[in-house]
């Protein structure tokens, strides 16, 4: 029996009609509904002919979460009076939900996914909803652009509609192709925002870790909550951790509380969204799965910790996990939205109003942030190897699809043009990672099908952290574990072992076998011990381990989690298993290296045979007679990294570089750029045979940089002749005293005693340019700097004149100086 009246009371049923007008006009429309109106449980029903009559359709509605998933099924089917299963129905990965008559198919947006790799054209799909389009996850984003691809090419006929949350809808607009948007007016009652930021200061998220002192707060802030206010207290945090650790917090409140993500067994998460069955209040502690995707009945008021979890990847260090963050604002919005949806309610939001203003507008999209190993073989699967004909909204960064080209590559999934192998097809059905798939695939020939299907599922979903820090330790939790994620793992498990066969390779210890699989999955992360429970890994990243862990005293490990703490160096491993150096050769074959290897290192030439896995190196041996190229390059390094000085530089051979670098600069060529960057750039000419005949740094300290920087004059010009003409070493002054000239300034620079230029009316030129004059007093002390001395002897000498001679008496100072002759004597001495 269709529930009439609830269906009636969806505000989005007003907006229907001008989405149905969009569609048979476009086939495309963008749906801009806020959370509670309808728009993931009427609109597919309408669309399907389910309710308000019309043709029957085949609808296929995309989630980004499971809970969702199953939540909108079983939300839809109760409207239409039947069970999931029946004309709705939902499938999840591990779960399959669908009979016969099944006309509206809720399904996540990874599953969809597969599905079009399968069968691009959909052969009988109708319509596709992609919901919560807004929150950008990459499958939906790639959803979305395969199905762009399917209208455009073979199903014209195929109905598209991207259901956002917001009303920032104008991009997805633009992405269908100037899609009609159909906004639905939403019922919300009014929020009280109530700012309760922690009384001391909190430490920032790094990484997973978040300080307890804010955890403490929120909880805090949770039972102030149920102090001050009615109803239902929703309260968000970022992961399955703080949920727990903030759960511990609340024993003993007056309340039933409940904890609600992605991890939590079906039954909870069902009793969850049925609402609270009068007899008291709850408190649910959710992760963002209920920002948009979920109605949680009964809700009055929402704490906010002001955090979230989105993907990062460190390239560099090989290293990709969820990271904490600050959640933006519309994530602010949507939190605060869901205390009113039933009533008047309230948001306590657990920072200050002043940060609120520096928070990002909105999540980062996740193709900007994310590993794009596995997005980049759907798009190698999909025809279109670097993605550039999809229609995306963020174009991928080019760095990370670079990075997971060579992934893919390693692993075997696409060749060295990018395009998909039979190995890489088959392996973007497994619905995992491609480092999990090859895990899977290449580990069940060494361990047996379904221990590799064991190790995969319990790499898939990095269990609770009271499993501990040792893989096979967590294998064996797991196997004889009764909590909701042992459950899960066994289906996980199921599922896996369906898809590789398991005769033979099942025999041998089950730490061994977790080793190998570890190790296949994240080959870049082999690492071999260095002491103290530090470990060095094959991509070249540090790693520690935690005090206390049983790992410390392993020769290897396969690191299969890990994250890099703030203002360390060293990565921080929170999941690996032990292996030995045979295991670590066979899972990163494609890493090794054995060679000579001729570098710089230490300050001097450093010449050996190596045999090494990436960065961790096997065996090592001096090489005696290292050929003379690869020495030139390794001495061409020391020169780039410690300078020029390596070379023997007289005072003499310092001052012709800087004049040639001042003829360089005020006449041009020929005369030489004689910069470091120049000179390295130009060994060959000027360096050369010494170069070539050195092997070591102390080779280098006896080349004469002078001789060889004469090898630059443009001798063949002839003009080298004219060195000394225009950047003389020395100028003869007055007194007769031949002076040297300073060129390493801007400006070449003559330092002389005052009475040495008496007479000399103009001041001295080098190359057409004044040089300056610093005119020093009887002690050789700074008295005057001049660079037009005519003026000085006009204007400026009578003030140098009084303030000197009564404490040079001894040294003539003439009223007129260039009437007089210059000395370099004392009056006397001079008499």
């Amino acid at each position: 029996m269709i529930r009439t009246d609830a269906l009636d009371q969806l505000p989005v049923r007003t907006a229907v009609p001008a989405l149905e007008r969009a569609l048979d006009d476009r086939g495309v429309a963008v749906l801009c509904a806020p959370p509670g109106t309808g728009k993931t449980t009427l609109v597919p029903l309408v669309l399907a002919g389910l309710a308000g009559g019309g043709p029957v359709r085949r609808v296929v509605v995309a989630e980004p979460r499971r809970i969702a998933a199953r939540a909108a099924a079983r939300r839809m089917a109760w409207l239409i009076g039947e069970r999931a299963g029946g004309r709705v129905g939902f499938t999840v990965r591990g779960e399959r939900v669908v009979g016969r008559d099944t006309v509206v198919e809720v399904v996540t947006t990874g599953v969809l996914l597969q599905r079009l790799q399968r069968d691009q054209e959909l052969a009988g799909v109708d319509a596709v909803i992609i919901d919560e389009c807004h929150e950008r996850h990459l499958d939906a984003d790639t959803v979305a652009a395969f199905l762009l691809d399917v209208r455009e090419a073979i199903r014209p006929d195929l109905r598209l509609v991207a259901a956002s949350a917001t009303t920032d809808a104008q991009g997805w607009a633009r992405l269908l192709g100037d899609a009609p948007v159909v906004e639905a007016e939403g019922v919300s009652h009014p929020v009280e925002v109530v700012w309760a930021p922690p009384a001391a200061p909190v430490r920032p998220p790094h990484g997973m870790r978040v300080d307890p002192a804010l955890l403490t707060h929120v909880a805090a802030t949770v039972r102030r909550a149920l102090a001050e206010r009615d109803g239902d207290v929703l309260c968000f945090l970022p992961g399955v951790g703080e949920i727990g650790r903030v759960a511990g917090q609340l024993a003993g409140v007056a309340a039933e509380v409940l904890q609600v993500h992605g991890r939590a067994p079906a039954a909870v998460q069902d009793a969850v969204l049925a609402g609270s069955s009068g007899e008291g209040r709850r408190v649910v502690l959710a992760t963002s799965v209920a920002e948009s995707s979920l109605t949680v009945p009964g809700v009055r008021v929402v704490v906010d910790s002001g955090l979230a979890r989105e993907p990062r990847t460190d390239h560099a260090r090989g290293l990709s996990a969820l990271t904490t963050v600050r959640a933006s604002q519309a994530a602010g919005r949507q939190r605060a939205g869901r205390a009113g949806r039933e009533a008047p309610g309230a948001v306590y939001r657990c920072w200050a109003q002043a940060e609120d203003g520096r928070l990002a507008r909105f999540p980062s999209p996740e193709i900007k942030v994310a590993d794009l190993a596995a997005f980049a073989l759907q798009a190698a699967c999909w025809g279109d190897p670097d993605a550039s004909g999809l229609a995306l909204l963020d174009p991928p960064p080019a760095g990370a699809m670079s990075a997971a080209r060579e992934v893919l590559t390693a692993v075997g999934a696409v060749d060295a043009e990018g395009r998909v192998t039979g190995r890489g097809t088959r392996m973007s059905r497994l619905g995992l990672h491609p480092r999990l798939a090859r895990a899977l695939l290449d580990g069940a020939a060494g361990v047996g099908g379904r221990r590799a299907a064991e190790v995969v599922a319990l790499l898939s979903e990095e269990p609770p952290r009271e499993y501990g820090d040792d893989l096979a330790a967590a294998l064996r939790a797991a196997r004889r574990g009764g909590d909701g994620y042992a459950g899960r793992w066994r289906q996980e498990v199921r599922r896996l072992s369906s898809f590789v066969a398991d005769a033979g390779g099942g025999a041998g210890p089950d730490d061994a076998a977790v080793g190998l699989v570890a190790a296949l999955a994240f080959p870049e992360r082999v690492a071999r011990a260095r002491g103290e429970g530090a470990f060095l890994m094959a991509s070249g990243t540090g790693a520690e381990l935690r005090d206390g862990s049983g790992l410390r005293s392993a020769p290897w490990l396969a690191v299969a989690v890990a994250d890099r703490p703030a203002h360390s160096a060293s990565a921080r491993v929170r999941l690996a298993a032990v292996i030995d150096e045979d295991t670590a050769r066979a899972a990163a074959g494609h890493l090794r290296f054995a060679g000579e290897e001729v570098h710089w290192a230490g300050g001097d030439v450093v010449a050996r045979r190596v045999e090494r896995l990436g960065a961790v190196e096997l065996s090592v041996r001096p090489l005696k007679q290292p050929a003379p190229g690869p020495v030139r390059e390794a001495l061409m390094e020391g020169l780039r990294r410690e300078g020029l000085g390596l070379l023997r530089w007289t005072r003499e051979t310092g001052q012709l570089r800087e004049r040639l670098a001042f003829l360089h600069r005020e006449l041009g060529e020929p005369w030489p750029d004689v910069s470091q960057g120049a000179l390295l750039e130009r060994t060959e000419q000027w360096l050369e045979p010494e170069l070539s005949r050195a092997r070591r740094r102390s080779d280098l300290a006896r080349i004469d940089a002078g001789q060889a920087l004469r090898r630059l004059l443009p001798w063949a010009t002839g003009e080298a002749v004219r060195l000394d003409e225009l950047a003389p070493e020395r100028i003869e002054v007055p007194s007769g005293s031949r002076i040297r000239v300073e060129y390493g300034g801007a400006q070449p620079v003559l330092a002389v005693k005052l009475q040495e230029l008496f007479g000399l009316r103009e001041t001295p030129r080098v190359a057409g340019v004044p040089v300056l004059v610093h005119l020093l007093s009887p002690a050789g002390r700074p008295a005057a700097v001049t660079a037009d001395l005519a003026s000085f002897w006009q204007d400026g000498y009578r003030a140098v004149r009084a303030e000197l001679r009564g404490r040079y008496p001894k040294h003539p100072w003439p009223e007129d100086p260039t009437t007089v002759e210059a000395t370099r004597f004392t009056k006397r001495a001079r008499r």
